[in-house]
């Protein structure tokens, strides 16, 4: 009667180990995405904030592959608060995502159950 019981936990126990480390790799990308969403974000604000110290009638070219195109103060300062907004609202999208982490917690509670009520027989 014992051996049922084992088998049925090393399958939970199996599946808990493979549903953690999906998850944990899910969290370490999201975490690399926000870093790179806030490094974005910060060079936006940088950039603005020098863009604004310039007179009105500065030339400003933006990088568009090999090659810069002249554009007005006021179209790079669109699109620098355009990234910025952008970026931001992917941050908070991200840190949203605790489902993941309480997914892992639910099924180790599950498995706590399970080896609670095997002590309890």
């Amino acid at each position: 009667m014992a051996a049922p019981i084992d088998l049925e936990l090393k399958k939970a126990f199996s599946e808990l180990q493979v549903k953690m480390i999906d998850t944990q790799q899910k969290v370490k990308l999201a975490d690399l995405q926000i870093d790179q969403l806030t490094r974005v974000q910060k060079h936006a604000k940088l950039t603005h904030a020098e863009i604004a110290t310039l007179s009105a009638g500065t030339p400003l070219y933006e990088g568009v592959g090999r090659m810069f195109i002249l554009q007005s103060k006021e179209e790079i300062n669109n699109q620098l608060m355009e990234k910025q907004k952008t970026a931001d609202e992917k941050i908070k999208e991200l840190e949203k995502k605790v489902y993941l982490e309480r997914s892992v917690k639910e099924a180790e509670d599950n498995i706590r159950e399970m080896l609670l009520s095997r002590r309890a027989q």
